[in-house]
């Protein structure tokens, strides 16, 4: 695989301490960056793989909201039988089932 060179540019203090840590850890500044940019590729895709599911539910709502305008303007009486109920089943998801909690639409948990 070809070797690309990327530059870049940073404080002096902060280059002294990679370069202190590359040498603790016996490894080439350029390896030591590699390195740690790679991991924190890994650890930023592992937890975006770990919220995939949440974050198409919530793109799912947003969608499906997206016909009700504002908050503000829309009160309970405004809702049908079973826009209430996916409401309730919502807050079941957040409170926990089984879970007491008071109703209060509109405001932010």
């Amino acid at each position: 695989m070809a070797r690309v060179r990327i530059s870049i540019s940073l404080e002096a203090e902060d280059a002294e301490r990679i370069r202190e840590h590359a040498d603790r850890a016996g490894m080439d500044v350029s390896s030591y960056l590699v390195n740690a940019a790679i991991r924190q590729m890994a650890e930023v895709e592992a937890a975006e793989a770990q919220f995939a599911g949440l974050d198409a539910l919530i793109a799912d709502a947003e969608g499906r909201a997206e016909h009700y305008g504002p908050v503000d303007e829309a009160g309970e009486e405004s809702l049908s039988e079973d826009e209430r109920r996916e409401v309730d089943e919502a807050m079941r998801l957040v409170h926990g089932v089984g879970e007491t909690h008071e109703s209060h639409r509109g405001e932010v948990a």
